[in-house]
């Protein structure tokens, strides 16, 4: 039933951005923002939920919790950069849309290098 709450809010705002942006585009992007942290915030209990699920599965795989930390912080970087893109895009700037993406994209590549190298001494150790 949430999803049926959250469309309709989606909607909504949706409705009302296209009314007010015919008149006062700088609104219109406000209201793209505002409507993008709400939809956010409806969601971000479930996060959590997911978050402690992992959590345990990590925990009885005997994996290390600082690789979970680093795959939830690229995980985070990839879902942040991609809303600020979009909000970006709706602005009509691409161009800074596109350079969010790269930085992301380069900030992800830093914080994989350390679970690269641990899957490669892993397999290291398994071949002869």
């Amino acid at each position: 039933m949430e999803v049926m709450q959250i469309v309709a809010f989606g909607l909504i705002a949706t409705v009302l951005i296209v009314v007010i942006k015919s008149q006062r585009p700088e609104l219109g992007i406000l209201l793209s923002v505002a409507a993008g942290v709400i939809l956010f915030l409806l969601v971000l209990g479930k996060i959590g939920s997911i978050l402690d699920v992992i959590k345990d599965l990590t925990q009885r795989a005997g994996i290390s919790m600082v690789y979970l930390g680093t795959i939830m912080k690229i995980i985070g970087i990839a879902y942040i950069a991609e809303f600020g893109a979009q909000i970006c895009r709706d602005a009509g700037e691409g161009a800074v849309a596109t350079k969010i993406e790269f930085a992301a994209k380069i900030m992800i590549m830093v914080l994989a290098v350390p679970i690269v190298v641990a899957v490669l001494q892993l397999l290291l150790k398994l071949v002869p």
